[in-house]
């Protein structure tokens, strides 16, 4: 699908809101699996540069897709934007996005952040990184992914279970980095060390650390970013506990998964869905994303005001191509299981 450069003057502030022309011409459906208060500001903003009302219905991303699906050609949604490579993944997969063809888009996302015949564009991108207890753990024992399943780390390992969408993308990442035998001999080495039965979300594990229930763990940045930035007396206190490494730097980079967004294949606003999301890949949208969310813009020189990401400091992120991580996502399960990661 080719795009009407009239909808990016507007998105770019170069132009008034467009006038109203064929029917719906001034509506997006958007089904967003995203729940971050922040994002208001963003449709608030792409309503104000485009004058297109937003429709949205929010909800969990499987369920999200699953309506879409049942809906078929019938499905009044235009957008579907959720997070993580592995969902916009099932989503491709189930037929449910149409190509877009975008100067804007392709010039503005990275290559390897995007489905390559543009299905779906990463729109911000959020590191997995290793936590580790300050007291306890010498942070020169967890450098790399690979050293989880150090022995010295015995009984030290709180973190998600294997059916989480963010621990499925990031073994999918080492199958294509280091082989499938490999990356099972990984997650094998991981569960021998583990410090209690998978449970709970990333900012649990990092709770888990603070309260002296294991020393090591494993979360995307901006979890412990928000705890940063929070005015919770408790929360400082987990701050002061916990320290972070960015892995693998002296190798292949931290890996890296994606929030994206993709137009459906029925959809009845094809122009204004496309313009929503050249707005996403705009300097203000990338600003919102990241100070809003904690995330990491992806469009090359968008200048930041995010203390906590400041702090976080700045890394070498893997260059995988992230729709590897669906692709290898199944395989991802597969060896989790025979591994013992439930």
């Amino acid at each position: 699908m080719s795009h009407n450069s009239r909808w990016t003057l507007a998105l770019l502030g170069t132009a008034a809101p467009l006038a109203v022309g064929a029917a719906h011409a001034q509506e997006l459906n958007l089904y967003s699996s995203r729940h971050y208060d922040t994002d208001e500001r963003l449709y608030s903003q792409f309503e104000e540069r485009t004058g297109i009302t937003i429709n949205r219905i929010e909800g969990k991303a499987d369920e999200l897709i699953a309506r879409i699906e049942a809906e078929g050609a019938n499905s009044p949604a235009d957008v579907l934007l959720t997070v993580d490579a592995g969902r916009l993944w099932r989503a491709d997969q189930a037929g449910l996005f149409q190509p877009v063809q975008s100067e804007l888009l392709a010039e503005r996302i990275p290559e390897e952040l995007r489905h390559p015949d543009g299905h779906w564009f990463g729109f911000s991108t959020r590191a997995r990184i290793i936590y580790y207890d300050k007291g306890e753990i010498d942070p020169e024992l967890v450098q790399t992914y690979a050293d989880l399943a150090r022995p010295e780390l015995e009984g030290e390992v709180c973190i998600r279970s294997s059916s989480n969408i963010y621990n499925l993308s990031l073994m999918a990442s080492l199958i294509e980095h280091l082989g499938p035998e490999a990356a099972e001999e990984w997650a094998a080495g991981v569960v021998e060390n583990f410090a209690r039965d998978p449970q709970g979300g990333d900012t649990d594990q990092i709770r888990a650390i603070a309260a002296g229930a294991c020393g090591v763990s494993l979360g995307n940045h901006y979890y412990f970013a928000r705890l940063m930035r929070s005015d919770d007396p408790a929360d400082q206190e987990v701050v002061e506990e916990v320290g972070w490494v960015f892995p693998n730097q002296d190798g292949r980079g931290t890996h890296v998964n994606v929030s994206g967004a993709g137009v459906l294949a029925n959809a009845p606003n094809p122009d204004a869905a496309v313009a929503f999301l050249e707005y996403l890949a705009s300097d203000e949208a990338q600003r919102w994303l990241a100070n809003g969310n904690n995330e990491y813009a992806v469009v090359e020189g968008v200048e930041l005001d995010n203390p906590a990401l400041e702090e976080l400091g700045d890394f070498e992120a893997d260059d995988l191509d992230v729709a590897v991580l669906g692709q290898n996502q199944t395989q991802a399960q597969i060896l989790f299981d025979r591994a013992g990661w439930q």
